[in-house]
């Protein structure tokens, strides 16, 4: 896989998991007294960035073999490479 490809994989679980923020931070509107979040947009952040960085590996292993250590940096460098999006679509 070329790594034009290797970005754009990891670009689209990004996107995935952005397109989940709305609907995160209003089940957490609708459910504070069970989850007991002080701050959703915190929270939904480390769920975003966990579905990133976590898919992304997982993406990639339906598609070859398990990620080797290289593949998960690069994932992580990609996924870092964003924050500041994945931030402003949480924080604005």
């Amino acid at each position: 896989m070329s790594e034009e490809q290797f970005e754009e994989i990891i670009i689209q679980v990004i996107n995935g998991a952005v397109s989940t923020i709305p609907a995160y931070l209003e089940d957490i509107k609708e459910n504070k007294d069970t989850l007991k979040v002080e701050n959703p947009q915190e929270f939904v952040y480390g769920i975003v960035m966990g579905m990133a960085l976590g898919m992304g590996g997982a993406i990639l292993s339906a598609q070859k073999e398990v990620p080797t250590a290289e593949d998960q940096m690069k994932i992580r460098d990609i996924v870092y490479k964003h924050i500041p999006e994945i931030r402003e679509r949480i924080f604005n």
